[in-house]
């Protein structure tokens, strides 16, 4: 699928930042800028490596600052917003920006084109920018670029005084070195500093939304031709258009990989491919919950890794992850945050070890590799054993087979905000998807221990029967005859009967405790309150705590992040439900292919090809928080599998 924008889509610059591009090189490092090469976030930057994979992160370059010269008239081909209301109004030479494996510009000034790509080298901290400048007329024409220079922590500004250095083709400061090749002329001068770049969209959620960059040389281009720029902490000693093709085979293969047909699902496929890391601290694959904020999560993984390392059959890819969870399994718990160095991993998470369960099984429908699932088997008992004895925060199951979770100041579901001491969602209790994995995970390791030949005796528990204990537990507590749903909770709060996303994977995992009416009843209840085209409400509209947009300072968006806003990886779980329960399967698959079309439409919008984190609860027309979310994506992706090959969930 390649996505073009034209003058339409570039009429002011605040227009052309609605929409950015995203590629990255599997460290954790990425490049991000809007369709008209400005940057409306700290976080939008050329060049961001990953110092110490996948979060030791630093930007290096801010941006590059074009400006062609014809016939000794000199024409800036920048943009950016400045906070004096100034502008680098370079989009308006644009002729247009496409993207389907790489961002590509097109710039016309007169009878001079200059089309610029940009590309990163997978596993390795470098970036390449190749300048095809063609001349149609007479006239001499020089391209000058000024690399904007950062060199600090992703997501702080550099000090304010920092100093940069220069010595023949390697740029360094605060200690990292970033070498670089050019077929230019480099003159290095006295640092400058450009000040008061504006970042709208920081402004937005209340994050500082002033910066700058420093520069300290430029690079001349003679003449029409092909030039380039090789940026990388490492070897440079690279060819452009080699950097380009590869990486563009590279994805192909990725899609070629996958076998799906939908050209919708193929654009997800390379997305999904952008969230997989390589985590030095494990020598393992993982997965970045989402660009350009967050870091490898255990419940985002373990949601995400379906999607995007299982539908797209990058086996390997999914066991590098597993066995690394599996390493890190304490007391039953996966861990929900990796930090760098020696600090211990934090395990403040209830759902990722249920969903880990889950993950193992998805992998073996997949792959059919038995060997590997005698190998995470005895992690998958282990988590039942401590689950049913009881854990850390609060996890335990109580004497009617359910599990309660959380307590005090503890969020351990993904509804997980806490501001200050106010817990908006503290879902402390059993909450409703927790016991839908727990039973999902009873099955299945029922399952599992009968395909690897294992007695009664030699597992921590009779799965089935304890799994049909759940399940009447599950019936006489959590339905709710007054809507005629399923409750959110058990735990004898006014919280037990709000109407959340979180029933619907009741309804979707291959394993499910409802009757055929129950489960149609739990997807008309969330249609009628929860769906939208872009994902589901986490609270319906009809309740008195709905927020109906989300924005403004962290307080403000905190408060409303799991209270109306729509998510868009709950959307996954609706559409395998309504699939998996549907009794005319062709109809079904049918109408979610249009409704698809919502999908399709937002990878238009915001990060281009991506599915962003959350809309808006009351009209998402907007994408907000990450603008690339790694289970939304994921998720979506298992839709198109299904429909695709006729999976039932």
């Amino acid at each position: 699928m390649k996505f073009i924008y034209g003058k339409n889509d570039l009429k002011t610059l605040e227009r052309a930042e609605e929409n950015c591009y995203l590629i990255t090189n599997g460290l954790g490092g990425f490049s991000s800028l809007t369709i008209a090469g400005s940057s409306a976030r700290c976080d939008h930057t050329l060049f961001m490596a990953a110092k110490t994979a996948p979060n030791k992160r630093y930007q290096l370059l801010a941006n590059t600052k074009e400006l062609l010269t014809i016939d000794g008239k000199e024409y800036n081909l920048s943009s950016q917003r400045f906070a004096d209301n100034k502008e680098f109004s370079g989009y308006r030479y644009l002729d247009g920006f496409s993207y389907e494996y790489l961002p590509e510009y097109t710039f016309k000034v007169g009878s001079v084109e200059i089309i610029k790509t940009i590309t990163m080298k997978h596993g390795e901290n470098t970036l390449g920018i190749r300048y095809k400048v063609i001349n149609h007329g007479k006239e001499a024409v020089q391209l000058k670029v000024v690399p904007l220079l950062h060199f600090s922590c992703k997501g702080k500004m550099p000090e304010k005084n920092q100093k940069y250095a220069i010595e023949g083709n390697t740029i360094s400061s605060e200690g990292i070195s970033l070498n670089f090749k050019t077929d230019g002329k480099v003159s290095p001068y006295a640092q400058k500093k450009l000040e008061d770049m504006y970042y709208a969209y920081d402004e937005r959620d209340g994050r500082n939304s002033e910066g700058y960059a420093f520069h300290n040389h430029e690079i001349l281009f003679e003449g029409a031709g092909e030039h380039f720029i090789i940026y990388g902490m490492g070897s440079v000693n690279y060819d452009i258009d080699q950097l380009i093709d590869e990486e563009i085979a590279r994805q192909k293969m990725l899609i070629s990989t996958a076998g799906l047909k939908d050209e919708t699902a193929k654009c997800l496929v390379k997305a999904a491919d952008a969230y997989v890391a390589d985590r030095e601290s494990t020598g393992g694959k993982t997965i970045l919950a989402g660009f350009p904020f967050f870091e490898d999560w255990g419940r985002d993984t373990m949601i995400a890794l379906t999607g995007c390392a299982v539908t797209t059959k990058q086996f390997e890819t999914a066991k590098s992850i597993l066995r690394t969870f599996m390493k890190y399994c304490h007391k039953g718990i996966m861990p929900n945050l990796f930090p760098e160095g020696e600090d211990a991993p934090m395990y403040n998470t209830v759902d990722a070890s249920l969903l880990f369960v889950n993950a193992v099984y998805e992998y073996y429908r997949a792959s059919g590799d038995l060997e590997f699932v005698k190998e995470a088997f005895t992690t998958i008992d282990e988590i039942i054993s401590w689950y049913m004895k009881g854990t850390d925060y609060s996890i335990k199951m109580d004497d009617d087979g359910l599990i309660m979770a959380g307590s005090g100041l503890w969020q351990v579901t993904w509804m997980d905000v806490r501001v200050n001491d106010i817990l908006p969602t503290p879902r402390h209790g059993k909450p409703v998807e927790i016991n839908a994995y727990w039973y999902n995970a009873l099955m299945i390791a029922d399952e599992l221990s009968q395909l690897l030949g294992l007695g009664k005796e030699k597992c921590v528990v009779d799965y089935k029967a304890l799994a049909d204990k759940v399940k009447e537990s599950f019936g006489q507590k959590f339905w709710n005859a007054d809507e005629n749903c399923l409750k959110d909770l058990v735990s004898g709060t006014e919280a037990d009967n709000q109407i959340r996303c979180n029933q619907i994977w009741a309804a979707s995992m291959p394993y499910s405790m409802l009757s055929q009416e129950q489960a149609a009843a739990v997807i008309k209840k969330v249609y009628e309150e929860l769906y939208t085209p872009v994902g589901l409400r986490s609270l319906s509209p009809k309740d008195k705590e709905f927020h109906p947009t989300y924005g403004g300072p962290m307080e403000e968006r905190d408060m409303a992040y799991h209270q109306g806003t729509v998510w868009g990886f709950p959307l996954g779980g609706y559409y395998l439900a309504r699939y998996k329960w549907a009794e005319d399967k062709n109809k079904v698959a049918e109408e979610i292919y249009h409704q698809l079309d919502g999908i399709t439409a937002t990878l238009k919008e915001g990060c281009i090809g991506h599915i962003a984190e959350i809309f808006d609860g009351l009209n998402p027309t907007d994408s907000k928080g990450c603008f690339a979310q790694a289970w939304s994506v994921g998720e979506i992706l298992r839709v198109y599998e299904m429909l695709e090959n006729g999976k039932n969930s």
